[in-house]
């Protein structure tokens, strides 16, 4: 997600964006906990998920706070980018996890 419209031109996003949600999957875990999360801390992400439905697990990084928290699919997970935001992933409905 990128909150500053000043870093979108006619190419896309210039500079990092200001939220990423990835979704974890049995190949991508490595990418996804280690490779993808040094990227995103240097390249300036304020706030990071990774949604891992294998373990129905939410991990969230605060790169401002230079926090980690975990959370579960029933837990309402608030954004740190995005004031007033909180997701239950539980409550979405679908098949996210193997529950």
């Amino acid at each position: 997600m990128i909150c500053d419209p000043d870093k979108l031109d006619e190419s896309g996003c210039q500079g990092a964006p200001d939220w990423i949600i990835e979704v974890v999957s049995p190949g991508s875990q490595q990418m996804d906990y280690a490779k993808k999360l040094f990227q995103y801390q240097t390249a300036g992400v304020r706030e990071y998920w990774i949604v891992d439905p294998e373990n129905e697990t939410i991990l969230v990084y605060d790169f401002r706070d230079e926090t980690a928290e975990h959370y579960t699919f029933h837990d309402s997970v608030a954004s740190r980018t995005l004031d007033g935001l909180s997701i239950c992933i539980a409550e979405l409905g679908g098949n996210f996890g193997q529950s």
